[in-house]
């Protein structure tokens, strides 16, 4: 990247911590709508939900990352394009889409470890606050991957 390259970023709220993703990697934000619950799912995913003519799989990030998970009039659904294709993630509001100069974005510290590290890509400052950049292909496991589309191959059966 160049010095006078931007980022666009999706500004989204789950609990107190302010997050991001690339706007590169988000099909569309949605109002809330409670999904259908899939039997034996992992706690993190919600259930699935109608998106056009698919049925997607929402991951309450509230819940991956400890938070409660009430739906308020600002909850949304980022639908997100991953590896496996798209994914419906809760948040609990959007706050903004920003540019910021890609040169303000900074790579995640070495000194992060466990699960919540895996998820983060880097850090930026927006409007005055740290916001945590995540890696969309790093927010679940390749166990939970893989589990999350058994579990969606046996529901679609």
């Amino acid at each position: 990247m160049s010095a006078g390259d931007e980022v666009q970023l999706v500004v989204f709220r789950v609990g107190p911590q302010v997050f991001a993703l690339n706007i590169f990697q988000v099909e569309r934000i949605l109002r809330y709508q409670e999904p259908t619950p899939l039997p034996g799912a992992p706690a993190f995913l919600e259930g699935v939900f109608s998106y056009g003519t698919h049925t997607l799989p929402l991951v309450d990030l509230r819940r991956r990352f400890g938070e409660p998970a009430r739906v308020r009039d600002d909850t949304r659904i980022i639908v997100m394009t991953a590896e496996e294709g798209a994914v419906g993630l809760a948040v609990d509001a959007v706050l903004a889409v920003r540019k910021v100069a890609a040169a303000d974005v900074s790579p995640r510290s070495a000194l992060l470890r466990g699960l919540a590290a895996e998820a983060v890509q880097a850090t930026v400052a927006v409007d005055g606050r740290t916001v945590v950049l995540l890696a969309p292909t790093r927010l679940l496991s390749s166990t939970e991957r893989i589990a999350l589309h058994d579990l969606l191959a046996e529901a679609s059966e």
